[in-house]
Order: C-alpha cells, then structure tokens, then sequence
C-alpha cells in the first residue's frame, strides 16, 4: 500500500473534519426535530386527558419496594410518657425497666 503525501493526508484530514462538522450539524438538527415531535405528543396526551402542567408537577407517593415492611401499629403504651412500642424489635429503655421492677407486660398493652 503506498505511503499518502503530507498534502493528501491534511486534505483527508480537512475532508474528515468537515463531515465531522456536517455530522454535528445533522445530529444537532434531528435532536432539535425529535424534541419537537416529543413536546408535540405530551401536548396533545395533556389535551386529550385535560391535564394541566399542575398535574404533571404533583408527586406521587413513592411505590414502597417489595421488601419494605409496613409500619405496625403499636401494641403497648408507657402511660406516663406516652410512648409506645409495637411489639417488635428489641423492648424499649421504659418497657424494660418497668419490667425489671415486676409489672406485667399486659400492663401496658393498649
């Protein structure tokens, strides 16, 4: 394969460099052209369902994941606090000190 002269390698170069240009040029058009068209088909779903960008901007509770667990309502209560506790996870501070001077959990159920 013969070696290209320095003036053919900078004209391929400079050819490159345009089509590079003109690449951009089309890439910058056809984003313009595809934001349009989506702009254009929110609207008309906006129309058509009679939404306004107030319903859009509303946030909707969050789905709660699959392993989330729900919050337990609570099963006992420090009736000179006002704490609670649900029954799960480790006993609180009051529960347990309650406990220690003989009082009965059923004491505290609610």
């Amino acid at each position: 394969m013969p070696e290209l002269s320095e003036e053919t390698r900078l004209a391929t170069l400079q050819e490159l460099l345009a089509q590079k240009a003109s690449l951009e040029k089309q890439i910058a058009e056809t984003q313009r052209e595809e934001r349009a068209n989506a702009i254009a088909k929110v609207k008309s779903i906006m129309s058509e369902h009679g939404l306004t960008l107030a319903d859009l901007s509303q946030r909707a509770a969050p789905p709660r994941a699959e392993g989330t667990p729900k919050k337990v309502a609570a099963k006992y209560r420090n009736g000179d606090t006002g704490e609670t506790w649900s029954g799960r996870g480790l006993q609180p501070k009051w529960l347990k000190a309650a406990l220690a001077e003989g009082k009965q959990l059923s004491d505290f159920a609610i």
